[in-house]
């Protein structure tokens, strides 16, 4: 599955609570999520109108590997695209 290309930062932080994602700062143009399970996780992701393909798939790798799943399991489960 090909990363979506017009995808957003409030986007993407929308759909990490699937994942056990929430969101808990802001600092100026980044929202800051945590995921408690299975590792205590930080992410943090530019409010972006359209994030960059490379941010992107930097994000979902970073939590693919957290999550021992892939990138096409992971966009599969929070866009079901």
């Amino acid at each position: 599955m090909k990363l979506p290309r017009d995808l957003s930062g409030d986007e993407l932080a929308q759909a990490l609570p699937a994942l056990g994602y929430e969101p808990v700062h802001q600092s100026g143009s980044h929202v800051k999520p945590v995921c408690q399970g299975p590792k205590r996780h930080h992410l943090a992701i530019p409010r972006h109108k359209a994030l960059r393909v490379g941010t992107l798939s930097d994000l979902l790798a970073e939590v693919a590997r957290i999550h021992g799943r892939t990138r096409e399991e992971l966009l599969e489960l929070l866009f079901g695209k």
